[in-house]
């Protein structure tokens, strides 16, 4: 057994016990592997040890792995773009990814619905909430999510999923939960009023069990996955 196969399995537990905490199923959750800066040979072995969904962070690094594994014979891989879009780089979402985590404005939304290839389904989108108000974080305020929504929810080439929030950090779980529990508000207000919403995209390695516990759908999972990252490497800005 690899160590990036131990990895993914002591997640899934981490996982599955956190669930069972809160009366939960472990299969309403989905890990998503963060794999940003790791080379194709660590996510390959991330994919032996049956990992589907990968998230990654840089836009023309992402487009390059996705390219090397659409080459394999492996089904159901799952690419998702959780970093910061700039418009120039929208294009290469839409005609890539599967998942978009980061869309925070009509703008972006519109170009990446108007670039999504007619052959290819709809891409799916989460809005993503600057729920802790930090300046250095993308992601709108919770006040402007129904509007937002609204704008997207009328896009015909994505497909509106739901929230995604990064929280700032925070060691004391109660805190933890408080702020995953505003999330988790939203996006059941969300669930009601479009069918099409089913994803929360909340938590990582320090707070997954919190934003389990509220009603996370989806943790975000890097480094205890593939080990620390080596920024060194990348060149893309």
């Amino acid at each position: 057994m690899s160590e990036i196969e131990r990895n993914l399995a002591q997640v899934q537990q981490k996982i599955s016990a956190a669930a069972q905490r809160c009366g939960r199923s472990s299969e309403e959750v989905t890990l998503l592997a963060v794999s940003k800066t790791k080379p194709a040979s660590a996510i390959a072995e991330a994919i032996a040890a049956g990992q589907r969904a990968f998230g990654e962070n840089y836009v023309q690094e992402g487009v390059e792995k996705i390219l090397h594994f659409r080459q394999s014979s492996v089904e159901g891989l799952q690419w998702h773009f959780i970093g910061p879009l700039q418009s120039n780089k929208s294009r290469l979402v839409a005609e890539h990814f599967d998942w978009c985590h980061t869309v925070d404005r009509l703008r972006i939304a519109s170009r990446l619905s108007d670039q999504r290839p007619e052959h290819m389904a709809p891409l799916n989108v989460l809005i993503q909430i600057n729920i802790s108000d930090e300046q250095s974080k993308s992601g709108i305020a919770l006040g402007e999510l129904d509007a937002l929504a609204e704008q997207v929810a009328q896009l015909p080439g994505v497909r509106l999923r739901g929230l995604m929030a990064i929280p700032a950090p925070e060691p004391d779980y109660a805190r933890q939960f408080a702020v995953a529990s505003q999330m988790a508000v939203a996006f059941s207000g969300l669930k009601r009023r479009y069918p099409t919403v089913d994803t929360l995209s909340l938590g990582m390695t320090d707070d997954m069990e919190a934003a389990i516990a509220a009603g996370s759908t989806m943790v975000r999972i890097g480094t205890a996955i593939f080990g620390a990252r080596d920024y060194t490497r990348r060149t893309e800005q």
